[in-house]
C-alpha cells in the first residue's frame, strides 16, 4: 500500500479541503436546478452535491453551499426559501457546456435560461420551468431546507419531493433507463467531467437473487493470488455453490487447462500462476463457474 497523505479539515483551508473532497468523491450526478423568487424571477444553476434518497415518497436532495470567499448564499438557496418549489433536470453530454455556462455567477435577477440558451418549458405542478433539452426532469416541492453550518463552504440540504417526472421516451428500453441513451455526464474535480459512454459503462451483477458464499470462504491459495484482483475475488465470492468434483475433473480435459497441467517443466507455483491467469480470463469474460473449475484443479 502506498503512503497516505493525512488531511485534517481543522488545519487545511476551506478551498483546499473543497478540492480534496470534490477531486476524490466523484463522479457526482448533476442537478440543473430551476427556481423562482417571490417576484417570479427565474434562476437556473447546476449542483453536483446531489442525489436520490428515496422512491416512496420519491426524494431528491441537493446542496447549494455558502460561498467560501465571502460566506454569502446563492440565489438558488434564497429562492427556495421564498418559493418552496424546484425543478431538477438531468444533464447529458449534448448540453454540458450550456449547463456550465449557467453556473456563471450572474447578478441576481438575470435569467440563466437566456444566458445559457437552454429552453424553459413550463412545469405542470410547480411554478419553476424545466429544461427542454434535458432527457429527464423532476418537478419537486421543497420539504425541508437543512443548513449544515454557518460558515463559508457550509452546505444546505434542500430536501425535495418529486410530484411529477418527465422522461424522454427514447431513453426507456424494456421499462428501464438505458444508460447509453441517457448519455449522462457527471462532475469530477476542477474542470473535469465524466461521460457515461463506452468503456465508462459496465455491469456488475447484483447479489440479490442468491446468497453469495463470500470472499472469506475462498481458499487462501486463491485469495492470496499474485494474479487475481479484488474484483476477481468479489466475483468468485458471489457464487452460491462451487462446481462438483465431477465437473472439475471434466473441465481438466479442456485443451487450455490440460496444456497447463500436463506441461512437465512447470513447477507447482508456475502451474498455479498459469491457472490463475486462465481463471482471470474467464472472470473478465463473465464466466465465474468456469473460473472456479480452473482454480480447483488438482495439480
Amino acid at each position: 500500500m502506498s503512503d497516505m497523505k493525512r488531511i485534517d479539515p481543522k488545519v487545511v483551508s476551506n478551498p483546499e479541503m473543497y478540492r480534496y473532497l470534490t477531486g476524490t468523491i466523484g463522479p457526482r450526478p448533476i442537478a440543473l436546478a430551476s427556481t423562482v423568487d417571490k417576484a417570479g424571477n427565474v434562476n437556473l444553476s447546476p449542483f453536483s452535491f446531489f442525489n436520490v434518497f428515496g422512491s416512496n415518497p420519491p426524494i431528491l436532495v441537493f446542496s447549494p453551499s455558502r460561498r467560501g470567499r465571502d460566506n454569502s448564499t446563492k440565489d438558488t438557496l434564497d429562492n427556495v426559501h421564498e418559493v418552496k418549489e424546484v425543478t431538477i433536470s438531468i444533464v447529458n453530454y449534448h448540453m454540458v457546456v450550456q449547463m456550465s455556462l449557467a453556473s456563471t455567477e450572474y447578478a441576481k435577477g438575470v435569467n440563466e435560461f437566456e444566458k445559457s440558451g437552454l429552453t424553459p418549458v413550463p412545469s405542470e405542478k410547480v411554478s419553476t420551468p424545466r429544461v427542454g433539452e434535458s432527457p429527464a426532469s423532476f418537478e419537486c416541492v421543497v420539504q425541508e431546507i437543512k443548513p449544515l453550518g454557518d460558515q463559508g463552504g457550509a452546505g444546505n440540504l434542500v430536501i425535495c419531493e418529486v410530484v411529477l417526472a418527465h422522461i424522454d421516451e427514447s431513453i426507456i428500453v424494456d421499462n428501464q433507463i438505458d444508460p447509453v441513451k441517457l448519455d449522462a455526464v457527471s462532475r469530477m474535480g476542477g474542470n473535469w467531467y465524466c461521460h457515461a459512454q463506452g468503456d465508462a459503462l459496465f455491469e456488475v451483477a447484483k447479489p440479490i437473487t442468491i446468497i453469495g458464499m463470500g470472499v472469506d470462504q475462498i481458499p487462501n491459495s486463491i485469495k492470496n493470488s499474485k494474479v487475481l484482483t479484488g474484483n476477481h475475488l468479489g466475483k468468485l465470492g458471489n457464487v452460491e455453490k462451487l462446481p462438483s468434483q465431477n465437473e472439475i475433473d471434466e473441465f481438466a480435459k479442456e485443451p487450455e487447462v490440460s496444456a497447463i497441467l500436463e506441461y512437465i517443466d512447470h513447477e507447482p507455483d508456475q502451474i498455479q500462476d498459469e491457472l490463475h491467469k486462465l481463471a482471470a480470463q474467464h472472470l473478465d469474460a463473465g464466466d465465474t463457474i468456469s473460473a472456479w473449475k480452473v482454480l480447483l484443479q488438482d495439480y
